[in-house]
This record gives C-alpha cells, structure tokens and sequence, in this order.
C-alpha cells in the first residue's frame, strides 16, 4: 500500500490527473454552493416575516452548507471523480501497466455515474444506519472513530475497486475479485478515509484513491 501511495502521488503531475482533480473539485464546489444558495433562498422565504431575514438565512444557510461539506465531501466527490476515474486508472495504466491497458475496456459515463451514485448512496445510508452505534461508542472515547474507519474503510475500499475492476472484469467475475482481494481493498480503503479526514490532504483523496487503486487492482492479478 506504501508503494501504491507513492506511485500515485508521483503521477499526481500527469496533465490527465491534473485535469481530472481540477474538475471534480470544481464540481464538487459548484454542487456545495448551489446547495447552500438554494437553502439561503428557502429559508429566507420562510423568514419573510421576520426583521433580517435575509441575515439569518444567510447565517443558517452559511452553517448548513459547512455542516453538510463536512458530512458529505467524500460521498460527493467520490461521485464525481467516479465520472471521470477512467481517465486517472487510464493513465496509471499506460505508465506502469501498457499490457493490461490495451486490453481494458473503457467505462462509459453512464456506467461511471451509475457507480458513482451507487457509490454516494451506500455512504449515505450505511452511516445513517451506524449513527446510533456511533453515538453509542463515544463513551468510550475512541471507539466511535474506530468504527467510522472500519465501515467506511470497507464501503470505500470497495468502490474504488470496482473503479478498476469494471473496466478489466466482466461484471460476474468483479465479485470474485471482491472476495478475493478483500483484505487490500479493506487496506486501501483505510488508508483512503485517513486522507479523507486529513485537512488539504482530503482535497486529494480522491485522485489519489483512484490512482491507488489501480495499483492495487493489478497488483491482486500478477
């Protein structure tokens, strides 16, 4: 995993993962900004009675937006890097694995977005699910951590996988390849929600998750 991270933070150069980060993170922003105007907009429109109004929902909405950018980064942009993964696995792949490039099979945007909301739905209801359990360990000082690491550590593990495998595998056999990586997709998908909640290191995450991923995928084949 150690080499996996260093290859793929060397490539973070690459024109084609440059492009890639810059996108998603525009993305990601403009999605966050229009959320938080929307909730300025519905909530200034329930205040309408009220004297400052227009300042109170600016606050409220101004405290969701942070709150929910908090919450919901990594199910946001791993949905939208997940549009463009192809493009970062692609070129992981025509650097350090020219065989295995010519004979993948490019994943179309349809495919990649339907991940990729897949991928932002179990995020979002599999840590709905683990709230009370979460709330339940914070007596123990370190162990709703803990668990937060080990049920995102496998959701993403898994996702970033299937980033790679869909596009080597036939859709059957990525199930195979699920049980039978599972120990280094759990890896990486550790190592994965330690940069998530990594301040700047986050901003990243996602490229470099992909990239690591790629590593890891070929890697379980040799």
């Amino acid at each position: 995993m150690v080499r996996a991270f260093l290859l793929s933070v060397r490539q973070l150069g690459d024109p084609p993962v440059l492009r890639v980060l810059a996108l998603s993170l525009a993305i990601t922003l403009a999605i966050f900004v229009a959320a938080g105007a929307a909730l300025w907009w519905g909530i200034d429109a329930a205040l309408s009675d009220w004297a400052w109004h227009g300042t109170l929902a600016g606050v409220a909405a101004t405290g969701a937006t942070v709150l929910g950018a908090w919450l919901l980064f990594r199910a946001v942009a791993i949905l939208i890097v997940g549009l463009f993964a192809d493009t970062i696995v692609e070129a992981v792949e025509r650097r350090h694995y020219p065989a295995a490039l010519a004979s993948a099979r490019p994943v179309s945007f349809a495919r990649g977005l339907r991940m990729g909301l897949a991928s932002a739905g179990r995020f979002v209801a599999v840590n709905l699910l683990m709230t009370p359990v979460y709330i339940a360990l914070l007596v123990t000082g370190v162990g709703t951590a803990a668990a937060f690491f080990v049920v995102n550590g496998w959701l993403l593990g898994r996702d970033l996988g299937d980033m790679v495998a869909a596009r080597h595998l036939p859709h059957a056999a990525i199930r195979d390849w699920r049980a039978a990586s599972a120990g280094r997709r759990f890896a990486l998908g550790l190592a994965g929600t330690g940069l998530f909640v990594v301040p700047l290191a986050n901003i990243l995450a996602p490229v470099l998750g992909a990239a690591m991923a790629t590593h890891l995928f070929h890697g379980t084949r040799r």
